[in-house]
């Protein structure tokens, strides 16, 4: 190739005030994308595809700022979005304000045979607890042993570890216990879509569980009123030796006698 035919492919000096003049600064705000630019408002396949990658549920707050819509639009995009999946192997899981894709129960007997495994084997212990937290959520460990009448700490860490519960926060409550409820994979592996569709209690052990819960509260005043009472009765620790009214006087007569 001869010297002629070497074309050059950057910019040479007489561009370096062209390329100059083409500088901007990059900030948060320029990086911004308009919804115009976006290409207008998210759609209900959209909002199907974002929970789809979702490495985790997403909440209503999450998808109004993802997908540029308001809160009207978002529920009811969400609305459309389970009403067409609803004859379909995918169902939309609402839990509160998380929402997620799952699969629907008629095809948990196919994929747990791809998976190798049958439907989540869980002891008459830990059915009972996670039955009990499914109804009475939010609850705390206390009310779930007053219900049960055994210590449940071993089976409710259980239920942490397989995910099918987990901690919503702290009761308002002396001491400040855990709460605990139901969570999302709990909804996919019993095949639900909203606690809506849990099964109507008799009234029987409805009422039975609001006793035992309403028991273990006032259980728990009690205890934390006693404990105070005992120590408003606790003598009050004897005075200490008086001191000397006076520290440097004390200092000068310990100084003479030296």
């Amino acid at each position: 190739m001869t010297e002629q035919e070497i074309v050059p492919v950057g910019p040479g000096p007489e561009d370096d005030a062209q390329v100059h003049e083409l500088d901007v600064e990059v900030t948060p705000e320029s990086m911004e994308v308009e919804p115009d630019e976006a290409g207008g408002s998210a759609t209900v396949a959209d909002l199907e595809a974002l929970l789809f990658v979702a490495e985790r549920p997403l909440t209503r707050a999450e998808l109004r700022t993802l997908a540029r819509l308001s809160a009207e639009e978002v529920d009811a995009k969400l609305g459309d979005l389970e009403v067409q999946l609803s004859e379909r192997g995918i169902r939309l899981i609402s839990s509160a304000e998380r929402v997620m894709l799952g699969t629907s129960p008629e095809s948990g007997a196919l994929i747990a045979r791809y998976l190798g495994a049958d439907a989540v084997r869980l002891s008459p212990a830990a059915l009972e607890t996670l039955a009990i937290v499914a109804y009475r959520q939010p609850v705390t460990r206390g009310v779930i042993e007053r219900i049960r009448g055994v210590d449940s700490g071993h089976v409710v860490r259980g239920l942490l570890h397989r995910r099918l519960i987990f901690e919503q926060g702290r009761a308002e409550t002396p001491g400040r216990p855990i709460l605990y409820g139901t969570s999302m994979e709990f909804m996919e592996r019993f095949g639900l879509t909203s606690l809506d569709d849990l099964p109507p209690l008799e009234a029987e052990i409805a009422a039975q569980l609001a006793q035992a819960e309403q028991d273990a509260r006032a259980e728990s005043t009690t205890d934390t009123d006693a404990t105070d009472e005992d120590a408003a009765a606790a003598p009050e620790p004897e005075a200490a030796a008086a001191e000397p009214e006076d520290d440097d006087a004390s200092g000068e007569v310990a100084a003479a006698d030296a």
